[in-house]
């Protein structure tokens, strides 16, 4: 048996395999005009060709859910209905070629308006194209701009597009939705204190502190098909308490484990288990410095979990399923050099890729 090229049912929606694209942007959508933040023949082709190559699920990168929400003016968007048919194509050859369409949608929070990362990233001004940003408190990244600290009516509207994006998502055709809690943008910095020292209900406690992830959660469930699996992508910890020298109260892989129990009762059917990027920190070297935490998650929580980073052996990927590890990996680097990963992975392991129809009567 190798469980990586086993499909696993969510719902009533069942994946052909567990190896699954993982959300990286690319900051290569139209940033004005009527086709701001649509997909175009970039996306299609970069989406497409990792689906042909095997993948059970390509997850859509970033998607904001508003356009102040957006990591960079050339992310992807849902904010609007007029974005709808340009996703549609995108999810439908992303099934054509074999696997699940899934998007991630995203706000950025006080990690937004940024440059391309190409073009040395940084934050953007007005008069460079970039809008002014929010947080959950007035502090900034460093280096980057000060964030307005959020009203309640701003996170009731952010609460709100967040369903909307997903009402679009499902009009597009994709199977599954990703909620984007980790890295460092809106939801993380809610999560955690070195970024949120508000005193209301959204700040303070670790429940309030993940209130608008739940609430996000209920408000995507609340649109999203009762069959379809819904996602939530967290930031195992913030790499802080893991420092004896930084003394800082910050977000932790205890905190990722309770998480993980509450958003399993608000809808969540799996967490992709990523880490760190809330701000600079010491992250080990080893390869298994993120999967370690995943596994951890996943026996202490209870819930399924997909692992994520450094990923790119194909016997490493297989122990992780049946070690118990993970219920999937995410492969994001080893996918953008090789877009036949997984069908690869499955002849170096023994097991059959999944070709489509064109491919497969030839090889």
């Amino acid at each position: 048996m190798t469980e990586l090229f086993e499909s696993l049912t969510l719902r009533g929606t069942t994946i052909p395999n567990r190896v699954w694209m993982s959300p990286m942007c690319t900051y290569s959508a139209f940033s004005e005009g009527p086709e701001i933040g649509a997909p175009n023949d970039f996306h299609l082709a970069h989406y497409a060709s990792r689906a042909a190559g095997g993948v059970g699920l390509a997850v859509v990168e970033a998607t904001g859910v508003l356009p102040e929400g957006r990591i960079s003016p050339y992310d992807l968007g849902l904010w609007d209905d007029s974005q709808i048919p340009a996703h549609r194509r995108l999810a439908a050859a992303i099934a054509e070629s074999g696997a699940l369409p899934g998007i991630q949608l995203a706000h950025a929070g006080r990690k937004a308006s940024m440059e391309r990362p190409w073009l040395g990233g940084g934050p953007l001004a007005e008069d460079e194209g970039g809008w002014p940003v929010a947080g959950p408190s007035a502090i900034a990244f460093p280096g980057y701009a000060e964030p307005a600290e959020m009203t309640l009516a701003d996170i009731a509207a952010v609460v709100a597009a967040w369903a909307e994006s997903a009402r679009r998502a499902l009009a597009a055709g994709y199977e599954v939705v990703e909620v984007h809690g980790a890295h460092g943008y809106l939801l993380h910095s809610f999560l955690s204190p070195l970024s949120n020292n508000r005193t209301d209900s959204y700040g303070g406690s670790l429940e309030n502190r993940a209130r608008i992830v739940l609430e996000v959660l209920d408000a995507v469930r609340s649109v999203w098909p009762e069959d379809k699996p819904v996602f939530l992508r967290i930031s195992t910890t913030d790499w802080v308490a893991e420092n004896p020298e930084d003394g800082r109260d910050a977000w932790t892989l205890a905190d990722s484990i309770v998480l993980s129990r509450w958003a399993s009762d608000h809808g969540a059917d799996l967490i992709d288990a990523s880490s760190g990027a809330l701000v600079p920190a010491k992250i080990p070297h080893r390869d298994d410095y993120q999967t370690r935490n995943a596994a951890e998650l996943k026996a202490a929580s209870g819930t399924l979990v997909a692992a994520v980073g450094r990923i790119s052996d194909p016997a490493v990927a297989q122990e992780l399923l049946t070690s118990g590890s993970a219920d999937a990996v995410f492969i994001g680097r080893a996918l953008l050099r090789d877009a036949s990963w997984a069908n690869n992975a499955a002849a170096a392991l023994g097991a059959r890729g999944r070709f489509i129809r064109q491919y497969d009567y030839a090889v």
